[in-house]
């Protein structure tokens, strides 16, 4: 990330969000990178002093980063830079607001991709499939090293330096059957309490293990703005929980060094190192089970909707479903009833004779 002369003030800017809005870091962090490519771009046609900026010279960053950013991204950008010379101007810092009325691009309302209620359930099976078949070849590689061993025990010819030679591959094979086996588990279960709760990635990759709650079967998810909200889920997110917090995570943890198992001791998920996964890794594992599951290809957010959309069509109570996902406004869930209301169109048009 480049950095300007304006560093010091935007630096104020986003303590003074954080210490009042209550904003996410993820969001904090994606107003500093939108400020400081703003004033970046201004530094780099000569401007030494805020308040040498007009809207005019707003509306040419706009029509710049237009170019290369959809408008849902244009819009966060514009209330960045629309927040920060706003709190410029109550701060003495400029002696005008240059971007009071700078309008915000207006967004299509375009409904969210999902997948059907028996696309989901292939996914799920694909990767419950997928742990019980790792599992089966942890078990031959173990059986195997059992039989290497005995083989070598009955010839007492050969030399121990022999022998070691032999059981080395078996031990190291062992090793990464029981790893591919863990990632596995850890894979169904994040799938499994995506799907059953609706939540972020960025909410799952947070999680702790305190958060979860066998007895009640609810987890407590930390969202948008440090709000926290309790979620249920279902009896095959509980299993798939179980089997990773039972087998697969303490294999994962035993490659952490002291350091990494130290920071990640008490992380719900754990990377192929032992750290906590972050949101590429949970990303690539829903694009990776989709393709290997053979349904249409989904992010996280995707499979979040989905989620959204099945339990509404299974009866339950718009309001639930706002509190179930974290949205500040009720407005944001009912698009999942336009998407609801789309299948029934599509089903009615394919079933009903006078359609």
């Amino acid at each position: 990330m480049s950095s300007t002369q304006f560093d010091g003030d935007i630096d104020s800017f986003v303590s003074y969000l954080k210490s009042n809005r209550g904003l996410s870091a993820n969001t904090l962090k994606a107003y500093r990178a939108d400020l400081t490519a703003c004033l970046h771009l201004f530094e780099l046609r000569g401007v030494t002093d805020l308040n040498e900026i007009t809207l005019d010279d707003l509306r040419s960053w706009m029509a710049v980063e237009s170019r290369d950013h959809a408008r849902s991204s244009m819009a966060r950008k514009t209330v960045a830079v629309r927040g920060f010379f706003a709190w410029a101007y109550e701060h003495g810092l400029t002696t005008t607001d240059p971007a009071a009325t700078l309008m915000t691009p207006s967004i299509p309302s375009t409904l969210p991709a999902v997948l059907t209620e028996s696309q989901a359930e292939q996914l799920l099976d694909v990767a419950e499939h997928a742990v019980a078949t790792n599992q089966y070849k942890d078990d031959g590689g173990a059986a195997a090293a059992s039989g290497s061993g005995k083989a070598a025990g009955k010839t007492a010819d050969k030399s121990a330096d022999t022998v070691n030679r032999s059981e080395a591959p078996a031990r190291a094979d062992k090793r990464d059957n029981a790893r591919v086996t863990a990632e596995s588990q850890r894979n169904a279960a994040i799938l499994e309490l995506l799907y059953a709760t609706g939540i972020r990635v960025a909410e799952l990759v947070s999680m702790d293990i305190a958060d979860i709650d066998f007895s009640t079967r609810t987890i407590k998810v930390t969202g948008k703005g440090n709000k926290q909200r309790v979620v249920p889920f279902g009896l095959p997110a509980q299993r798939a929980l179980e089997t990773w917090l039972e087998q697969g995570r303490p294999v994962l943890a035993r490659t952490a060094t002291d350091a990494v198992k130290s920071r990640a001791a008490n992380a719900l998920f754990l990377g192929a190192r032992g750290g906590r996964i972050d949101q590429r890794i949970a990303r690539d594992i829903v694009h990776r089970a989709a393709r290997e599951a053979g349904v249409p290809d989904i992010s996280p957010h995707a499979l979040r909707h989905s989620a959204a959309t099945h339990i509404l069509d299974g009866g339950a109570d718009l309001r639930e479903v706002q509190e179930m996902l974290g949205h500040s406004s009720l407005k944001t869930t009912q698009r999942y009833t336009h998407v609801s209301i789309e299948q029934l169109k599509n089903r009615y048009g394919q079933a009903f004779p006078r359609a």
